[in-house]
C-alpha cells in the first residue's frame, strides 16, 4: 500500500464582501484564529460553529501557523475596517444609553 502525497489548499475562499471564509461555511477566518489564539482546541471551534468540518478547522489552524505575518496583517486590517465602520455608525445613531435607561426604569415597579 503506497500513500499518496498530495498538497492541499488551504479551506479558505473570499467571498463578495472581500472577508475570507473557511470551508463552505459563512464562518470567518478571525473567529477561528482568534478562538484558536483564546485556548479554544479544534473540536471545540468546530463545536461552537457547527457547520465547519473538523479537518477545515485543522487545516486552517495549520495555514495560519505557516503564514502568520500574513494572517495577521489581515486580521488587523479586518479590525480596523470594524472600527471604522462602528465609528461610522456611531456617528449616525443616536446615543441610545438615554433611551434604554428610560425603557429600564420604565419597567421598575
Amino acid at each position: 500500500m503506497n500513500l499518496v502525497l498530495e498538497r492541499e489548499t488551504p479551506p479558505l475562499r473570499e467571498d463578495e464582501t472581500g472577508a475570507i471564509r473557511v470551508g463552505n461555511s459563512r464562518v470567518l477566518l478571525e473567529l477561528v484564529i482568534r478562538a484558536f489564539q483564546d485556548g479554544a482546541s479544534p473540536e471545540s471551534i468546530v463545536h461552537r460553529y457547527s457547520t465547519l468540518s473538523l479537518s477545515d478547522v485543522y487545516n486552517t489552524i495549520g495555514y495560519y501557523l505557516r503564514h502568520q505575518d500574513a494572517v495577521e496583517a489581515y486580521l488587523n486590517q479586518r479590525e480596523q475596517l470594524a472600527e471604522s465602520v462602528q465609528q461610522r455608525l456611531s456617528g449616525v445613531q443616536p446615543d441610545l444609553s438615554l433611551i434604554r435607561s428610560r425603557l429600564l426604569s420604565q419597567q421598575q415597579p
